[in-house]
């Protein structure tokens, strides 16, 4: 076979080759989408989870500083519902009064309810925080951050907002006047509430798919 036949022979393969391979890369189904990063979604619904655990923990924290304190263990359950009850929330298990006696079992079901969901919406910021400042930090680097969220949302949402917004609508402080609650109570509360996400935080971490190059 003369040379040049067999030159032109390869030239015609090369560029069939070529055409062959364009069109596998063409038909190829898409990369399987795996975020290599921080994924925001997931992070806030571990927020959302371990804000339930925080908030389990800050209860029972609460219940001791409010026995701590001289008050009743449930006087956090009465002062969470004076948001939606207003005064009458106070008066809720005091028999005899002018309103109807309520159990406490009935009063603790519905303020664990109000509790455990405002946890889990506070559960989101604080894990963020954690996860985007100290992930893969010491256990005191992440206490420190989740503390020091957890206390600055404290002091925003009841001087900021609810020391204004409760006397508006409801005609009383009683969540932020100090009165029914000490303030070093609620306090110590949101900070047992950021420790415990800040503890139970690696249970929440995000590992971003790795995959291998022959894939």
């Amino acid at each position: 076979m003369e040379p040049n036949v067999i030159e032109e022979e390869l030239k015609q393969l090369k560029k069939r080759l070529s055409e062959l391979e364009s069109q596998k890369a063409e038909d190829a189904p898409p990369d399987a989408w795996a975020p290599t990063g921080h994924y925001a979604y997931y992070e806030a619904a571990a927020g959302f989870m371990l804000g339930i655990f925080g908030s389990v923990v800050s209860l029972v924290v609460n219940v001791i500083g409010s026995v701590l304190a001289g008050l009743d263990p449930l006087q956090l359950i009465r002062i969470y519902l004076t948001f939606p009850l207003g005064e009458q929330a106070l008066k809720l298990s005091e028999a005899g009064g002018e309103t109807q006696t309520v159990p406490d079992g009935l009063i603790l079901a519905l303020g664990c309810c109000l509790y455990l969901g405002t946890g889990m919406l506070l559960g989101v910021p604080v894990f963020f925080a954690v996860s985007r400042i100290s992930k893969g930090k010491s256990l005191l680097e992440r206490m420190s951050v989740a503390i020091s969220v957890s206390l600055a949302i404290w002091a925003f949402n009841f001087y900021a907002i609810l020391s204004w917004l409760q006397p508006a609508f409801f005609g009383g402080d009683w969540i932020t006047s100090g009165e029914y609650l000490p303030w070093w109570v609620a306090a110590a509360t949101h900070a047992a509430f950021g420790a415990t996400i800040a503890i139970l935080s690696p249970w929440g971490e995000f590992t971003p798919k790795r995959q291998s190059a022959e894939s």
